[in-house]
Formats: structure tokens, sequence, C-alpha cells
């Protein structure tokens, strides 16, 4: 079964049973965190006052308020 969809799905889910159920959350975070590159990646305080994860998040709430979609009168 290794390599195909349902063994996949039978290994996410020994690795929650053994791990607890934020493995690939956890794992996901460590890898972020791991980089040395700055940017949105950086810990550093800048300027504002923010790291770079805390920026990413307020850039990326910002982008979401604005639509692209096209505003239909009803």
């Amino acid at each position: 079964m290794a390599g195909t969809k349902a063994g996949g799905a039978k290994a996410a889910l020994t690795n929650k049973s053994k791990y607890g159920s934020d493995f690939y959350a956890s794992i996901g975070a460590k890898g972020g965190k791991k980089g040395k590159t700055g940017g949105f990646a950086s810990d550093k305080k800048g300027a504002d006052g923010l790291s770079g994860r805390e920026r990413a998040r307020l850039a990326g709430a910002k982008g979401g308020r604005i639509s692209r979609r096209v505003k239909t009168s009803k």
C-alpha cells in the first residue's frame, strides 16, 4: 500500500495517533521558522515593532479585505 492514497491516509492516522493531532501543523511551523533569510521569515523586530510573521499576517489580512470581484447591483 506504500505510495498510494490509502497508504498515505493510513500513515497520517498513525502519525497523528503517535505524535498528536497537530503533528503536521507543528512540523510545518518548525520548517517555516527554521529559515534565516529575513523578510516574512524573520523573527527580528523591524522598525514597525513587528516580527516578519506578524507582518505577514497583517499583510495577508489587508489583501484578503480587498476584493477583485465586481460589485453587482440587485
